[in-house]
C-alpha cells in the first residue's frame, strides 16, 4: 500500500488502484502540458461543466443555449432556469477568487450561485430538513443548531488532515452533502468545492467536465450517496468519485492530440514561473522536446509581442513577463 494511504481511514483496494491510476494521468497531462487546455477546449468544457452540473437538478437548458448566454444572447426559457445558468456563469468566472479553505468564501460563493432564487442565499441553514426522492424520505440532514459546529469541524478537516488532496476533496464533497449546509443549491455547491480544492494543486481541474460524467451516472451518484449514509462511511462515495475523476482524465488525454505553438509555450510558462526572472535554460527544462533555437524562437516572440522584458546580453540574458493576468 502507498505510504499516505496506509492509515487512511476511508482506504480501499478500489480507492487505492485509483489513486495511483489517477497519479500517473496527472502525471502524462503535465508531460504533455495539457494542464492548461486550449482556450477552445476549456470554454466547451465550462459550458459542459455548467450545463451538467444544472440539469442534475432540473434545469432544462441546453448547451447550445448557454453558449447563447454567454454571448449574450436571448434565450427562451424559464426565468428560473435562466436565472440558475447566469449565477453559475458568474460564479465560475470567479472561480480563483475563493479560497477553498475559507468557510466565508463557501458562503460567498453560495450568495452569487443562489442571487435571486433563495431568500437567504450566502447564509447557513438553522432550521431543521430533509431530503425528499419522490414520495420518500432519502435522508435527514442534520438539526439546523448544529450546522455552524459541523461546517467548522469539515474545513478544519480540510485545513489540517494529512489525507491526499485526492480522498480531502471526496470526504469533503460527501460530508457537506450529508450536513446539507444551505435550504438549497447544496448539490452544486459540493460538486464546484471539491473541483476548487482540487484545482488548487492540479489547475487541470478548472478544465475538466468532471459534472457531465455525474450526469451520466446520476442514478449511480445518489445510491452511493444514500449507501454511503446508510454505512456510516464515505467509501463507496469516495469510490465513485475517484473513478468518474480518472474517466474525465483519460477523456481529456484520448481527444486532445495537442501540438504546442509558440504563444501556448509562452502562455503555459507564464503560469510556472510567475514573475520570476528566468533564462533559455530555464525555459528548456520545461519544454525538453523543443531545440534550443526553438526556445530562442520563441522568447525573441515574447519580447516583439510585448509580453517579456529582456535583459543582459548572450549566455547572461534573462527574461521576465511583463504582465501578470
Amino acid at each position: 500500500m502507498l505510504p499516505y494511504l496506509k492509515d487512511c481511514p476511508f482506504s480501499s483496494d478500489k480507492i487505492l488502484k485509483f489513486v495511483v491510476a489517477i497519479s500517473e494521468k496527472l502525471g502524462e497531462i503535465n508531460a504533455t502540458h495539457l494542464y492548461k487546455p486550449p482556450t477552445e477546449l476549456r470554454k466547451k468544457n465550462r459550458i459542459k461543466t455548467i450545463q451538467s452540473s444544472l440539469e442534475i437538478e432540473g434545469n432544462t437548458l441546453t448547451e447550445e443555449q448557454i453558449t447563447a448566454l454567454l454571448n449574450n444572447k436571448k434565450v427562451l426559457a424559464p426565468k428560473k432556469d435562466i436565472t440558475e445558468v447566469q449565477n453559475a456563469i458568474n460564479l465560475y468566472n470567479k472561480l480563483n477568487e475563493f479560497n477553498p479553505y475559507l468557510l466565508k468564501d463557501l458562503e460567498k460563493a453560495h450568495k452569487i450561485l443562489m442571487n435571486g432564487l433563495i431568500d437567504n442565499a450566502g447564509k447557513l441553514r438553522t432550521s431543521n430538513v430533509g431530503i425528499v426522492k419522490g414520495a420518500k424520505v432519502e435522508h435527514i440532514a442534520p438539526s439546523g443548531s448544529m450546522v455552524k459546529g459541523l461546517m467548522n469541524e469539515l474545513f478544519n478537516y480540510l485545513k489540517k488532515d494529512e489525507d491526499i488532496i485526492l480522498i480531502k476533496s471526496c470526504v469533503f464533497h460527501y460530508e457537506f452533502e450529508f450536513i446539507h449546509p444551505f435550504l438549497d443549491g447544496n448539490g452544486r455547491m459540493g460538486r464546484l468545492w471539491q473541483t476548487l480544492i482540487l484545482m488548487q494543486k492540479y489547475p487541470v481541474f478548472e478544465y475538466l467536465p468532471i459534472e457531465s460524467l455525474i450526469k451520466a451516472n446520476q442514478d449511480t451518484y445518489y445510491k452511493v450517496l444514500s449507501l454511503s449514509d446508510k454505512t456510516g462511511t464515505s467509501t463507496p462515495f469516495i469510490e465513485f468519485i475517484l473513478e468518474i475523476i480518472l474517466e474525465s482524465l483519460k477523456n481529456l488525454l484520448s481527444i486532445q492530440n495537442r501540438t504546442l505553438t509558440t504563444p501556448d509555450r509562452i502562455e503555459l510558462y507564464k503560469n510556472i514561473t510567475g514573475n520570476k526572472e528566468f533564462s533559455r535554460k530555464d525555459y528548456l527544462i520545461n519544454f525538453k522536446e523543443i531545440s534550443e533555437a526553438t526556445a530562442s524562437r520563441d522568447l525573441k516572440w515574447g519580447v516583439e509581442q510585448s509580453i517579456l522584458i529582456k535583459s543582459g546580453d548572450k549566455r547572461l540574458t534573462k527574461y521576465q513577463y511583463k504582465h501578470l493576468n
